[in-house]
């Protein structure tokens, strides 16, 4: 029997500083959402998650695309290490749903990107 596998993403509030910074100073598919992040919103979202302050990182404006962007280099790296790997449901604690979402190829990163920030 083929076992089945389900991703299921965080919401806002699951933040804290320096979450992804070890995804992204290990694998570079990770790195490269992040600087893909900063490039498209025209900011250093990176250091923020990555540096803090935790009282700068809590506010909605970064939490959510923080999640998002952090969740997608983790999801990035999962099948840059399991090439075809497919899950076969993707859930998400509300913002966690954008995720899920781009997870399940419905939404691509730049267009999820955009929806979590505004």
């Amino acid at each position: 029997m083929k076992k089945k596998i389900a991703f299921i993403f965080p919401g806002q509030g699951a933040q804290y500083p320096r979450m992804g910074k070890d995804f992204a100073d290990t694998f570079a598919v990770a790195k490269q959402t992040f600087e893909e992040a900063d490039d498209q919103l025209g900011r250093k979202l990176s250091s923020i998650i990555f540096n803090g302050p935790e009282d700068v990182l809590i506010e909605t404006k970064n939490s959510q695309v923080g999640i998002y962007v952090t969740s997608v280099a983790i999801l990035r790296t999962i099948h840059s290490l399991f090439p075809g790997f497919i899950p076969s449901i993707c859930a998400g604690l509300s913002l966690g749903e954008y995720t899920a979402l781009t997870a399940s190829g419905r939404l691509d990163f730049t267009e999820g990107l955009s929806l979590v920030q505004h």
